[in-house]
């Protein structure tokens, strides 16, 4: 006998799909799309750690937290800066929902 899977449409930001606020959930995707774009960046440039390290004025260490992902080490002020050395351009974008 098979089991039928529920289903539960994404509201398109899994952070808050699986339960933090609204407002950390928004800092949370903002952060890790930052992170992607910066870790695809490194890797772009075919840059070792060392060498991300020192183009970024971090410690070896610090990039391989930013390489595994660990999202909590970050500010978002920091991943702009750390895109802006490798050449990023990091522009914003703010929408408001319609009044009911």
């Amino acid at each position: 006998m098979t089991q039928k899977l529920k289903m539960t449409k994404s509201s398109g930001n899994v952070y808050q799909d699986i339960g933090f606020s609204h407002e950390e959930s928004q800092d949370l995707l903002i952060r890790s799309t930052l992170m992607l774009k910066l870790r695809k960046r490194i890797e772009q440039l075919e840059l070792t750690q060392s060498d991300a390290a020192e183009q970024l004025q971090v410690t070896q260490p610090r990039i391989s937290d930013l390489m595994r992902g660990k999202i909590s080490l970050f500010s978002t002020e920091m991943l702009i800066g750390m895109l802006t050395k490798l050449g990023g351009q990091v522009s914003v974008s703010v929408k408001f929902k319609k009044a009911a």
